[in-house]
């Protein structure tokens, strides 16, 4: 595994992309409309409408932030034009961007208008995607790589074939030295005390333990009647899950044998302590989990599915695995790699990792995977509390 490479963007921090977005960032959901209309003037951008940004406090303005410029400050965006409704919250995603070493420039709407902000923004934003399609790829190891995992519309092959497959791929470039990470807090519930005693130190298994309480006792005070609704969900439970249990010890295949996670990471937090594997405290919604991870710097996710997802994210590239070989029939468009071969003892848990390991390099090296060939750019905010 050290012996292997890929093609990736060196950025001026040394952190490595895989793709070379120039990206059109609202600070705020009102200023989504000038975004647009500069991505519509200069072809070769990347613009991510949201909807928050306005009247948000306390920890949620924070994770706001922290979403916003982590976004930003991704590897695999080249340079970054932000907009937003007024000057001081503008220049401070700016100013987080801008720690990076990559260009970006901000502009804000108020005493200006839509029409003289889209014009000063678009000249910008050409002049960065002359820098960015000027840049070029050179060969990185494989330990440059950083890579997030979650599972989504689980089945019973999931926990069969599709998870442990991302699992052999996670303890394979744990080894390697890469930077990791694996979330979802609510689905791992029923199997807590198995990710517990997987922490690298007594430190990082409390902290686990007092991330998952909090999300366990939050449920506990919220619970309504049609919590049964969302865990497991419909889709799982047609695929035979009928319970949390069964989901969570399903979904922590993906974590693998060998790996030890070194700390539990906030929403969106950039892990700290160095390589290797990370626990970050998410929702187990799609595209809110993709959003956090890719905002901590990830810039390649794993996406095991049993009855079938679509998800992608703006900046991410997603790669999809099933072991189902009626998704594989019916949703083979979104399909990246088909691991069904597992379940009919075709194929080896260890061949499986080594072909994931094959398509994870392909898509660095810059092919697309299919969520970014059939244009998915699920983009969701995590968000805290009521505004204000």
């Amino acid at each position: 595994m050290t012996d292997k490479t890929f093609m990736g963007y060196r950025r001026e921090n040394g952190r490595v992309g895989i793709r070379n977005h120039v990206l059109i960032l609202p600070l705020d959901d009102i200023s989504n409309a000038a975004c647009e209309s500069v991505a519509n003037n200069i072809k070769g951008t990347t613009v991510i409408p949201h909807a928050y940004g306005r009247l948000q406090f306390g920890a949620d303005l924070d994770l706001h932030f922290r979403t916003i410029i982590g976004t930003g400050s991704n590897p695999n965006v080249a340079a970054v034009v932000v907009i937003g409704i007024e000057p001081g919250w503008t220049q401070r995603v700016v100013d987080g961007i801008a720690k990076t070493g990559k260009p970006v420039a901000g502009f804000s709407i108020e005493q200006n208008g839509d029409i003289n902000t889209v014009c000063a923004a678009s000249r910008k934003a050409k002049e960065f995607v002359h820098f960015a399609t000027a840049q070029k790829r050179e060969e990185c190891p494989i330990s440059d790589l950083w890579v997030a995992t979650k599972c989504g519309e689980s089945d019973t092959t999931s926990g069969l074939s599709a998870n442990p497959t991302v699992g052999n791929f996670i303890d394979k470039l744990y080894a390697a030295g890469s930077t990791l990470c694996f979330g979802e807090t609510s689905e791992i519930t029923g199997a807590e005390r198995i990710v517990a005693e997987r922490a690298a130190t007594p430190e990082a298994a409390e902290k686990f333990m007092k991330t998952w309480e909090a999300y366990n006792d939050f449920i506990m005070a919220e619970k309504t009647d049609d919590l049964s609704d969302s865990q497991p969900t419909k889709g799982n439970i047609e695929g035979g899950l009928t319970t949390i249990e069964e989901k969570a010890l399903g979904n922590v295949q993906k974590i693998g044998k060998q790996a030890k996670y070194v700390d539990v990471l906030e929403p969106a937090e950039a892990p700290a302590k160095g390589a290797g594997l990370y626990f970050m405290d998410t929702s187990s919604a799609a595209a809110e989990c993709n959003t956090l991870q890719a905002a901590a710097g990830y810039v390649l996710h794993l996406f095991p599915t049993g009855q079938g997802n679509v998800i992608g994210n703006p900046i991410m590239p997603v790669i999809k695995i099933t072991g189902n070989p009626r998704t594989v029939r019916t949703m083979s468009e979104h399909v990246d790699l088909d691991v069904s071969a597992v379940l009919r003892h075709e194929m080896t848990l260890d061949q499986a990792g080594d072909a994931l390991i094959d398509e994870a390099i392909r898509a660095a090296n810059g092919r697309n995977t299919s969520a970014e060939v059939l244009g998915h750019v699920e983009f969701s905010m995590t968000k805290l509390y009521r505004s204000a």
